[in-house]
């Protein structure tokens, strides 16, 4: 009666698999059990194979497909393809039939709009969509705010690609990186770049870091804008944020060198013990105080030996540490660790 019940039980959780247990189960079972393993074997298996056979049949019969489920699967098809004009008829068939349409629906076409190969009559349309999408009382998300500012960057209009990424946090949207980038590479080229600041500055405030590219972009603005304490400052973040940079940034750094604004930029005179106390502060490598001596710089691509010279000057590259406030911020978090795992009073007495 207990073996008849576990089979039951173990049938309800799993038919396929727990049978195949029982069955073994059974065969290492002692002597006085073999009488129920004779019973129940042959039982088993007859069950084994009435649930194959029921599974196989489940597998061929047709699945209902709710049209809204059908649509999504149809435009993620359009979208592989980039057929624009296929998803916006499937969008006109579905509104007509009464489909009930979500954000993903809408951004799939956004999405469609905003690409490259999509410019031109496509990109109203995903206005049009949008407009529709509010009418209809979908919410937005991130990715729909994000497919607009690459269609109002597509316009040219990088105000309202930056307006609409100010928009977010009306819907308690958070932005990611990929949201800044219509309007801060839009900023950068046309040399607007105390919009493109602006941008960057809004971007900082969420606590978005910026890769490789956006600090490319501003620093390549700035270059050529001839701001060579903004050029200063973002070679120092792009420092600390990139190993080792691309092969189109290193252009970048190079012609800001061999420029006539790089060799116009620093002070003539400074205090070298400011600056030895610069570097100590700083963890090494370097200062913070600005550009130093005026005139033109020596720019030449070099190697570095494994000791850590350059081929070029023949200086010695210096270890860097992290600067005082790194380490500052380090020991609070790793107190603020102990004292959540141990009493405050013994980690305050132990530091």
């Amino acid at each position: 009666m207990l073996l008849g019940q576990l089979t039951c039980s173990a049938i309800r959780i799993n038919p396929f698999f727990r049978c195949l247990s029982i069955l073994s189960s059974l065969q290492r079972a002692p002597c006085h059990r073999h009488q129920y393993a004779a019973t129940v074997i042959p039982s088993a298996s007859l069950f084994l194979a009435a649930v194959t056979s029921r599974s196989f049949r489940r597998q061929n019969k047709p699945r209902f497909e709710s049209p809204e489920n059908t649509l999504r699967q149809r435009l993620e098809v359009c979208s592989e393809n980039r057929d624009v004009a296929s998803a916006f008829s499937l969008f006109d068939e579905a509104r007509v039939a009464g489909v009930r349409l979500c954000s993903y629906h809408y951004n799939s076409l956004l999405y469609l709009c905003s690409l490259p190969t999509s410019l031109g009559s496509w990109v109203d349309r995903g206005f049009e969509i949008y407009d529709r999408m509010r009418a209809d009382g979908v919410p937005p998300n991130e990715a729909t705010i994000t497919n607009l500012t690459r269609l109002a960057a597509e316009k040219g209009d990088f105000d309202l690609a930056f307006n609409l990424l100010k928009q977010m946090t009306d819907y308690g949207l958070t932005p990611r990186l990929r949201s800044f980038g219509p309007a801060l590479y839009g900023f950068c080229r046309l040399g607007k770049v105390e919009k493109a600041y602006e941008v960057d500055e809004y971007m900082l405030n969420f606590g978005i870091v910026p890769e490789e590219s956006e600090l490319a972009a501003l620093l390549q603005a700035s270059s050529e804008a001839g701001r060579g304490d903004k050029v200063y400052s973002i070679l120092h973040r792009l420092r600390r944020a990139v190993w080792v940079i691309s092969e189109s940034t290193a252009e970048i750094l190079e012609r800001w060198f061999r420029s006539k604004a790089a060799a116009k930029v620093g002070v003539e005179n400074c205090d070298t013990e400011e600056v030895r106390m610069g570097i100590v502060e700083g963890g090494g490598g370097w200062h913070g105080k600005g550009w130093l001596g005026k005139g033109d710089w020596k720019v030449a691509k070099s190697k570095i030996s494994e000791k850590g010279v350059c081929k070029v000057c023949g200086e010695r590259l210096v270890t860097i540490d992290i600067d005082p406030r790194e380490t500052e911020n380090f020991a609070k978090s790793i107190a603020d660790l102990a004292c959540e795992k141990q009493v405050k009073n013994d980690f305050t007495k132990f530091q």
